[in-house]
């Protein structure tokens, strides 16, 4: 009986349809109170969302087409009017005057210019239509998925192959010459969560300290340029000074840092400079300096200091063996004993006659404070003329001595030399024989030459001549002797042929 009224009641509703309802709506065409509801208080709107479950979600979360229209107090009937048969379209949606900012996907750039259908594909509801980039691109992503689905964390609606990816925000800023490198240079595999930040896993082929130095590449290299070396040596326990600055880091770091400490005295690097082999220690630093290599010791602080010519030689000269062990003597004689012409004839003060300025032509020595004064021609004699055995205390001082063979006299005159002649030149001579003997010669005897008298040549040193007129006039004696020696009583010294006779006392 109950089943017969309610047929009864669909027939009615049928007959007051107002047409057949849309191709989706079909199966409920029958049963009218799934959308109606003409005796109760429920408004059709609900009725409307209680079979669009996802329009009503729309609605209460604010998204999609309904949602972001606020589209809830708005009833359904006022857009989507059914009862216009099966075919008939009930969204009235014009896709020409359409404005995408009413959706969840506002079109920007590029995409303004996409057709509709390039996205809402044919029977496809538009509310099913993907919004993430990945959707559409696939087939343009040449990452092949490695870097997931958020594309526009590196591209945007512009331009595809414009990305704008911020590796700043990433663990690996980019710097220096990083920042123009592409992707792929670092990122070979598109691994670009795992990609390494050390940078001797891209750069392990640029070492060519073939792994001496570690992998901190960091501590010299930087981004700007990779051949500039910002290392500062002065932060560690050997700071460069000097040539050390020029020096090519591989010249003191052969072997890998981490397995070898390197030495920081100099003789741990430079024993192999070491032309003094080891004689002179390890205290490389005492001589030389890392300005230059050659020696800037300073004698002048030692109880030798170094004048003349003893600043020109060469350290081995004088210090053949330890110098911390062997104590060299600070004498003259001690180094120049080989020199010494006078072979210790002078003993061993050096310096009272040389310097160091020039051991053989600048002689010191002042011969007016000897037995000897060198006087007139004397003072530019040199030594060797007189002192040519280099035993200086046995030259002989007499005139003679070095005078010999310029003796014209042939010893008729002695060897007192210095009676006549002086030092200023031998061809002046001044002797006074009145003043300087016993003997003054007088009227014929002024003015005869010295040989007319001085016959026999003087064994002694001390000239001893008879005065006797017989010695020299013994031929002009023509009394043959017989008045004796003494002619003096009858001649003169102005004539001898006159005579004045003297009577004797």
């Amino acid at each position: 009986m109950l089943s017969s009224h309610i047929t009864l009641a669909d027939s009615i509703e049928r007959l007051l349809m107002p047409g057949p309802v849309i191709e989706g709506h079909a199966k409920y065409e029958d049963s009218c109170s799934n959308c109606h509801q003409p005796l109760g208080d429920i408004s059709q709107r609900i009725l409307c969302l209680d079979c669009h479950k996802k329009v009503s979600k729309d609605l209460s979360v604010k998204k999609g087409f309904h949602g972001k229209n606020d589209l809830n107090k708005t009833d359904c009937k006022t857009c989507h009017t059914d009862h216009k048969g099966r075919k008939a379209k009930i969204v009235l949606l014009n896709p020409q005057e359409f404005n995408h900012k009413n959706t969840d996907f506002i079109l920007k750039d590029s995409h303004k210019k996409v057709e509709c259908n390039s996205c809402h594909l044919a029977n496809k509801k538009f509310r099913e239509t993907k919004h993430e980039c990945i959707d559409c691109h696939k087939k343009s992503d040449v990452h092949n998925g490695n870097l997931g689905r958020d594309c526009n964390d590196c591209h945007n609606e512009k331009e595809w192959i414009d990305t704008r990816f911020n590796h700043s925000k990433t663990e690996f800023k980019l710097k220096g010459k990083h920042e123009k490198v592409a992707c792929l240079s670092c990122h070979v595999t598109e691994s670009y969560t795992d990609a390494p930040t050390k940078c001797i896993d891209c750069h392990r082929v640029n070492d060519i300290h073939n792994n001496r130095f570690g992998q901190d590449c960091a501590d010299c290299h930087n981004e700007n340029k990779w051949d500039r070396i910002n290392f500062d040596h002065d932060k560690t326990d050997y700071p460069l000074t000097g040539l050390h600055k020029k020096a090519q880091c591989n010249s003191c770091h052969l072997s890998p840092s981490s397995k070898k400490k390197l030495p920081t005295t100099c003789i741990g690097c430079h024993r192999q400079d070491d032309t003094h082999s080891g004689r002179n220690g390890d205290k490389c630093k005492t001589c030389h300096s890392t300005k230059m290599w050659k020696t800037k010791f300073n004698h002048d602080k030692t109880d030798f200091s170094l004048q003349g010519h003893h600043k020109e030689l060469a350290c081995t000269t004088c210090h053949k063996g330890d110098v911390y062990k062997d104590d060299l003597p600070t004498m003259c004689f001690d180094c120049h004993q080989q020199d010494d012409v006078h072979q210790k004839s002078q003993g061993k003060s050096c310096t009272n006659c040389h310097n160091e300025t020039d051991w053989q032509s600048q002689i010191l020595f002042d011969h007016d404070v000897t037995h000897f004064p060198l006087a007139g021609l004397h003072a530019s004699v040199s030594c060797d003329d007189c002192h040519a055995s280099g035993n200086f205390k046995d030259t002989e001082s007499r005139c003679v001595s070095c005078h010999e063979s310029d003796d014209i006299h042939k010893k008729t005159l002695g060897k007192q030399c210095q009676q006549c002649h002086t030092p200023s030149s031998w061809n002046l001579w001044l002797f006074n024989h009145d003043m300087q003997t016993k003997y003054p010669l007088k009227n014929k005897h002024n003015g005869l030459v010295c040989e007319a008298c001085h016959t026999e040549a003087v064994i002694k040193d001390e000239l001893n001549i008879s005065s006797d007129c017989n010695d020299c006039h013994r031929n002009d004696d023509v009394h043959k002797g017989r008045f004796g020696r003494e002619c003096d009583h009858c001649h003169n010294t102005e004539s001898f042929e006159d005579f004045v006779f003297k009577k004797s006392q």
